[in-house]
């Protein structure tokens, strides 16, 4: 195993990614109390997409081949489907979003983690499939890095200058900095402070690492996607990006796939 970050045992990976694979099957045989109709359905549909996502980000971590994530981010947006149909079921809301992008700042980012997963892998399907899910539930042209991030591959993006999350600030400057040196600084200042503020924001996520005992924990991975996929789509520079959460081996794959596809 030649893992893309220091925390990662070959043991505690094989038992997490193990564990995470197995959700689907785990809640197909076992039951929840509910409270209300389809209460239990939309716990379990949550449960499932949140573990091929976690499934999908441990792979990377550990440093599985790129072309092997295909199918793992095929089926996080498939559970991303089964997630919204059970969660609209529930609430008795066709449109609901999977995704409270709006008012959590965690769900926000995982918006952006797939969505720069699917750009950086070059799932255009995958992508539009995904971003049909927010699209709908009325947050299309409302941020401005949800927007920039979708301009590029979907037709019809709205131009707008606001964002939900300040959080993203030095992200989204960098995408309109006066010139290619100072877009690189923002990308850099981006990243160097991304695993801070997700601190302070109280993600789920954060510090995990600190918690792994042998082969148990909840680690799986500390990646900004979207500074990736920024990079990509806007030919940022990122040659001088140390950080770790910056994954800068599947934006080579993107930008070499991308120039097979121009030759």
């Amino acid at each position: 195993m030649n893992s893309r970050q220091p925390f990662m045992t070959e043991a505690y990976y094989k038992r997490l990614v193990e564990f995470y694979d197995s959700s689907e099957s785990y809640w197909r045989f076992h039951n929840l109390e509910e409270d209300f109709p389809g209460q239990a359905a939309s716990l379990k549909a949550f449960e499932v997409k949140q573990d091929s996502l976690h499934a999908l980000i441990i792979r990377y971590t550990a440093g599985e081949p790129i072309a092997n994530l295909q199918e793992p981010l095929e089926r996080l947006v498939r559970n991303f489907e089964l997630y919204q149909q059970a969660l609209a079921d529930y609430q008795g809301v066709y449109d609901i979003s999977p995704l409270n992008i709006e008012d959590y700042p965690g769900d926000f980012e995982e918006f952006v983690q797939v969505a720069s997963l699917c750009i950086l892998m070059h799932r255009n399907d995958l992508l539009a499939r995904f971003v049909f899910l927010t699209d709908r539930a009325g947050f299309k042209g409302e941020d401005t890095l949800y927007e920039d991030l979708l301009r590029k591959n979907l037709p019809g993006r709205a131009d707008i200058d606001e964002w939900f999350h300040p959080v993203y600030s030095q992200l989204i400057r960098a995408i309109y900095a006066p010139d290619r040196s100072a877009a690189s600084a923002l990308l850099n200042e981006y990243c160097a402070q991304w695993y801070v503020s997700f601190g302070e924001l109280q993600a789920s996520w954060h510090d995990a690492h600190l918690s792994m005992n042998g082969d148990d924990g909840s680690y799986f991975g500390y990646w900004a996607f979207e500074a990736g996929a920024i990079a990509f789509l806007y030919g940022i520079d990122d040659s001088q990006i140390n950080q770790m959460i910056y994954p800068k081996d599947l934006v080579e794959y993107a930008r070499k796939i991308a120039g097979q596809e121009r030759q």
